[in-house]
């Protein structure tokens, strides 16, 4: 008899798979998208003011969201300097790609409590996870990632400077929180609070 079980861990990795690219290519549009508002087209002349995965796409990160949820993308570049007002450029672009991950997250758990077909609530349940994921890594206080970005409108600028001269070691950090999997206990929060916010639309 023929055996087609290796058909659901198939399709498992396809439904991750455009969830996590869907999660990412929303995310660095979001940045671009709010640059380009507040009047920074460098994002949009860069080509990556668009949804189009494979412009956002980092290799590692994006490894790291399949194996444990939690990775990131190239980071979308910007100018504070066209901002039409840097302090808020700097706020609404940092949190727009988090924004946007939530917001998506929202319309994907009111798609998944009103339908009833397995294979679109499969669908839309990986959109809400890898978009709720997406989210609440980036928002986590470390250079280059959007946390970071947020808080480093606040602070001296000598701080800022003298931080992002220590900026290459974040990987390593990255690679210590997962492999320790101090990651869990960081994220989890985080991840709980979003879902609890996303829930309330379910």
């Amino acid at each position: 008899m023929l055996n087609l079980n290796f058909l659901n861990s198939i399709s498992e990795f396809l439904t991750a798979l455009l969830a996590i690219l869907f999660a990412i290519s929303i995310h660095e549009f979001g940045h671009a998208y709010v640059a380009h508002l507040n009047g920074d087209d460098t994002a949009k002349n860069s080509g990556r003011m668009t949804i189009n995965p494979f412009h956002h796409i980092d290799p590692f990160g994006m490894l790291m969201m399949f194996l444990v949820r939690f990775g990131w993308a190239k980071p979308v570049p910007v100018n504070p300097n066209n901002y039409k007002n840097q302090k808020l450029g700097n706020i609404t672009v940092s949190l727009a790609g988090i924004f946007f991950n939530l917001v998506s997250a929202i319309i994907f758990a009111m798609i998944y409590s009103r339908v009833d077909m397995y294979s679109l609530k499969s669908v839309a349940y990986s959109l809400v996870v890898y978009n709720i994921a997406f989210a609440s890594f980036n928002i986590l206080p470390f250079p280059p990632l959007d946390g970071w970005s947020f808080i480093s409108t606040f602070l001296p600028r000598n701080i800022v400077y003298k931080v992002y001269e220590y900026s290459r070691y974040t990987f390593i950090l990255f690679i210590l929180l997962i492999v320790t999997r101090a990651y869990v206990y960081i994220l989890t929060p985080i991840y709980a609070f979003f879902s609890q916010i996303v829930g309330f639309f379910m």
